[in-house]
């Protein structure tokens, strides 16, 4: 049996997972899903920032456009230490098209 706590709503939700994948503790079937999910295929979006020349900041904000397995998170962050971007870069931009085979892209948060 899992413990884990609920994230997709604010009422974090205590949830006990069993070996069938079964969730007890949750109040809502998203909760449910949650738990489920999370244990057999846990994703995350992914935020962070690259480097940018020749803009008022150093770094650019990215993220993930959706949610990537949570396997990838460490070799997502790897591919984003090769990047520098050029200003003027507009919020939304695709910094890398496809992240670690996902069809995910990373993108800018913000126009810099």
């Amino acid at each position: 049996m899992t413990e884990i706590i609920c994230i997709v709503c604010p009422k974090g939700c205590h949830l006990k997972v069993d070996e069938d994948f079964t969730v007890t503790g949750n109040d809502c079937a998203r909760g449910e899903e949650y738990g489920r999910d999370e244990l057999e295929n846990p994703l995350r979006v992914v935020t962070s920032t690259v480097r940018i020349k020749g803009a008022a900041h150093r770094r650019c904000p990215v993220k993930t456009k959706s949610a990537i397995p949570k396997r990838f998170i460490f070799d997502a962050m790897q591919l984003l230490n090769a990047v520098e971007l050029t200003s003027p870069i507009e919020e939304g931009h695709v910094v890398i098209d496809d992240v670690c085979g996902t069809g995910i892209p990373f993108v800018t948060t913000r126009s810099l």
